[in-house]
């Protein structure tokens, strides 16, 4: 856990979902694999050929951005894939209860922070696999909101997501703390925005949250 700030104030928590709030490195790896498999079918290419360009171009656009990690639906749309059709393939090619059951220590915690503060999601996944992925841990009543790829229309770490998720908290940016496991996508854009940041290596530093903020 790396914590890099926490507001004062705090009344809204933002959560990332995937690796942030359960760890499966098999689920982590197939939600990416998957579209990358169904990319290679349309442009009637191998399963390898197609992992190998959004690997290689990921890395070499992270070269160029100071090591800087880019999202696979801003890597797509760079192969002539709009965030419109990938959402669509999001919502129909994924599927979290094949690989992910109930928590219960998520739940407790969960249910503990929503008794100081509100709770809301943002992700580059759409609203729709979001919601499967928060129901198949046992937590989606915890949740206020979600703000998904295809609610903005726009993929972390653009701010538009995280400014949406202080709006519907209602609550000031500095009132806000984004956790998250990548800093690049989930907390350097909020610690601009003058929220707080806080990195998780998985779900069990999010489970130490209840011992660390009430």
């Amino acid at each position: 856990m790396n914590i890099f700030k926490i507001p004062e104030k705090l009344k809204t928590i933002i959560f990332d979902i995937d690796s942030t709030l359960y760890t499966n490195a098999d689920y982590a790896f197939e939600q990416v694999d998957v579209q990358v498999r169904h990319f290679a079918s349309i442009k009637k290419i191998s399963c390898s050929q197609a992992r190998s360009m959004v690997s290689d171009y990921r890395k070499e656009w992270a070269k160029a951005h100071n090591g800087q990690k880019i999202s696979l639906a801003n890597t797509m749309k760079a192969f002539g894939i709009s965030i419109e059709e990938s959402i669509e393939w999001r919502k129909t090619l994924i599927e979290p209860a094949e690989y992910l059951g109930e928590d219960k220590k998520l739940q407790e915690t969960m249910e503990k922070l929503k008794s100081k503060y509100n709770l809301i999601c943002v992700t580059n996944n759409p609203v729709l696999p979001a919601k499967k992925t928060l129901d198949a841990l046992g937590i989606l009543d915890k949740i206020s909101d979600i703000i998904g790829l295809d609610t903005c229309g726009i993929s972390k770490p653009a701010k538009e997501p995280f400014l949406l998720a202080a709006e519907k908290a209602k609550c000031k940016c500095e009132e806000c703390l984004s956790v998250g496991d990548r800093y690049d996508i989930d907390l350097a854009v909020p610690l601009e925005l003058n929220m707080g940041a806080l990195e998780v290596e998985g779900v069990t530093d999010v489970y130490k949250l209840p011992e660390i903020l009430i």
